[in-house]
């Protein structure tokens, strides 16, 4: 079966900082924010204005950048030609998967009971995004990893410093961190937010 492999980032890090709403105007403070932290993952979400120019704007950053809410196979391809190293959907499409596949990019689809994450990692996604993790929490993951040891979990939403290191205790490869830590206009709150959840993810 063919998978295209995480980047290596994502697994060293364990955390992709999703960064809904970016602009080529904001990137740059957001992504030094991070970066007094150590991290260097984004997934910047495309659905809204100027989320394909943000991924543009990044091109040459030594960032890992990704693209989020890849819903369609025409975003996907924008993305990538924008410069995305790996995409991110919402939900699992057997053809957006298998076009992403194709052209060796990495994509992390979207499931949440264990009929549609299998189906994703079955297709050959490296890695199923579990949304809304919230919902479920550290025990839905639990439950998942058990009969699916092999199927790398990224549960997103709801995830802050407090409960992160429950989600990868519980078995998750990485974690999408979103509102919590980039959500705010506030640099120097996305700095501190950033440090605390490094130091969580330290205790695991």
């Amino acid at each position: 079966m063919r998978r295209a492999e995480l980047p290596v980032a994502i697994l060293e890090q364990r955390v992709i900082a999703v960064a809904r709403g970016m602009t080529p105007e904001s990137a740059p403070e957001l992504v030094s924010a991070l970066r007094s932290a150590g991290l260097t993952v984004i997934e910047v979400t495309v659905e809204g204005a100027g989320g394909i120019e943000a991924i543009t704007s990044l091109r040459g950053s030594n960032l890992t950048v990704g693209a989020g809410s890849i819903t369609s196979i025409g975003l996907a391809a924008a993305a990538v030609e924008a410069g995305a190293g790996f995409l991110v959907s919402p939900h699992f499409d057997p053809e957006l998967t298998g076009w992403a596949l194709d052209r060796g990019v990495p994509i992390i689809a979207g499931g949440f009971t264990p009929t549609e994450i299998f189906a994703a990692w079955e297709s050959g996604a490296p890695a199923v995004k579990v949304f809304p993790a919230s919902v479920g929490g550290p025990d839905l993951i639990k439950s998942i990893v058990a009969p699916f040891p092999d199927v790398g979990l990224v549960p997103t939403g709801g995830i802050t410093a407090d409960n992160a290191a429950g989600y990868l205790a519980a078995g998750a490869v990485a974690l999408g961190v979103g509102g919590w830590l980039t959500g705010g206009s506030d640099s120097e709150l996305v700095a501190e937010r950033a440090s605390l959840l490094v130091e969580a993810l330290q205790l695991v």
